[in-house]
């Protein structure tokens, strides 16, 4: 076990820390461009593009989902025996190199090679990808966690996603138009090669910026670990406990129909990849309208109150999916309802971990958060794709009605585990109207900051 003691806080540690989050926000960025050449274009774009089935695209995300929890659980022993950096670093190198294969499949679907077992050479290769990233996650977690004061994670942690997303955004439409052109010449598999490519090379420039992160010390005793099965036994009693079991059915709810909605806008509805990243990608343009204002009114009022307002959003996500196939409509409604209330749970999940957890315990206990929510996924995942092979409709679309059994399921888990979990920091109680003055008073100042944020991103390249 290691053994370290906290460094005072001097002039000297604090001007590091403030190095290492300016080196957290462009390695973020770096990081959300790999996944807008890459991940955004995996699972299922690049899926769908070898032929692979309905069933196998569900499965994908439901044996990954499971995969991606147990490396982190195995990560979060690994930070007790060697620094955070050193498991990260080592995790984020083998994790970069798992896009050489990506790469070699488009190259044997390219030129007609083993075709037929390509899909299943993916999903390997893509589980592969998935537990070594996932394996550095707890050692992030936890380091980052550290550099950021309490006081003002909610507004440091929505700036950095703020300008990620940024960065997410305008790439992926232009990686989409990329594809669309090379798919016009029937050169699909060139298309995904060079984005591929570019995610590789992000990837190694955001490791990079990481490698120059200070990693400020942390002592961990003895009675810092506890099993999973003690964890889990224990749950019930405890906040953290309670609110990683309504994470964790809600994960199995919402995998029910959200791997297949790709499937339902590339398949069912046949859109270009233009199109459909750009249905994908406003999902994330309207979180970043929120993402500064929800970390105020979590900061101010609790990452409860904000975890409140976006669960019961979530659940009409689905519903608002089956009401038009119309692109606009994907665009201006659904789209808009799931990236803003996405963006507020997942800010205040991230914040309730930290302050519900220790320090010392936060690597080891957000594996374990995140090893239910693997659960949750597999299950979720794996019960929509056998709906999508078995189940047969005559009123609607089979994938429209599992989007409904999604939504009810979601309202169902909401309903009764909300109640359930209660704030644990000190905050100023919203009294009546007081959320919703503060979004009022806030949301233009707010908003024009972030574009100012945006506009100016090149203050954060600065050496």
């Amino acid at each position: 076990m290691v053994n370290k003691k906290n460094p005072p806080e001097t002039p000297r540690t604090r001007e590091l820390m403030y190095k290492a989050r300016q080196n957290s926000i462009k390695a973020g960025m770096f990081t959300s461009a790999r996944m807008s050449f890459g991940d955004y274009y995996l699972s299922p774009p690049f899926a769908i593009a070898i032929n692979a089935s309905n069933s196998l695209i569900a499965l994908i995300s439901s044996i990954t989902g499971l995969l991606g929890p147990l490396s982190q659980m195995f990560g979060s022993r690994l930070i007790e025996k060697y620094s955070r950096k050193k498991v990260f670093m080592k995790a984020a190198l083998i994790e970069i190199l798992s896009w050489i294969p990506m790469i070699g499949i488009a190259l044997l679907y390219w030129f007609n090679v083993v075709r037929d077992i390509l899909p299943v050479l993916f999903l390997f290769f893509f589980s592969f990808f998935i537990i070594f990233w996932n394996l550095g996650t707890p050692a992030w977690f936890s380091w980052t966690g550290q550099l950021v004061n309490d006081r003002y994670r909610g507004r440091w942690f929505s700036k950095r996603n703020l300008l990620s997303g940024a960065v997410s955004v305008v790439l992926a439409i232009a990686a989409s138009f990329l594809l669309d052109f090379f798919k016009s010449m029937n050169l699909a598999m060139a298309g995904f090669i060079i984005l591929f490519g570019l995610a590789f090379i992000s990837r190694t420039i955001a490791r990079h910026f990481y490698g120059k992160q200070y990693e400020p010390k942390m002592e961990l005793k003895k009675g810092d670990y506890f099993s999973f099965f003690s964890f889990v036994i224990k749950a019930r009693k405890t906040n953290f406990g309670k609110f990683s079991f309504f994470s964790m059915f809600l994960n199995m709810a919402v995998m029910i129909g959200s791997p297949l909605t790709t499937v339902y806008l590339l398949r069912y509805l046949n859109l270009s990849y233009t199109i459909y990243m750009i249905i994908v990608l406003a999902n994330v343009a309207y979180s970043l309208l929120m993402m500064e204002l929800w970390g105020k009114l979590a900061d101010k009022f609790g990452n409860y109150v904000l975890l409140y307002i976006c669960s019961a959003l979530i659940p009409l996500v689905m519903f608002l999916w089956v009401v038009s196939p119309s692109p606009v409509y994907l665009l201006l409604v659904p789209t808009f309802v799931g990236g803003i209330s996405w963006a507020g749970f997942n800010l205040a999940s991230s914040n309730f971990i930290y302050d519900n957890v220790s320090a010392e315990k936060r690597g080891l206990a957000v594996s374990y958060y995140n090893m239910m929510n693997g659960i949750g996924i597999f299950v979720g995942a794996g019960i929509g794709a056998l709906l999508i092979q078995y189940l047969k409709t005559d009123f609607m679309l089979p994938i429209l009605f599992i989007f409904l059994i999604s939504g009810f399921l979601r309202m169902l888990v909401v309903g009764i585990f909300m109640p359930l979990i209660k704030e644990v920091r000190k905050v100023e109680k919203p009294g009546h109207g007081g959320v919703m003055h503060l979004i009022m008073k806030e949301f233009r100042p707010t908003v024009l900051g972030e574009v100012h944020q945006v506009l100016s991103i090149k203050k954060y390249f600065r050496r």
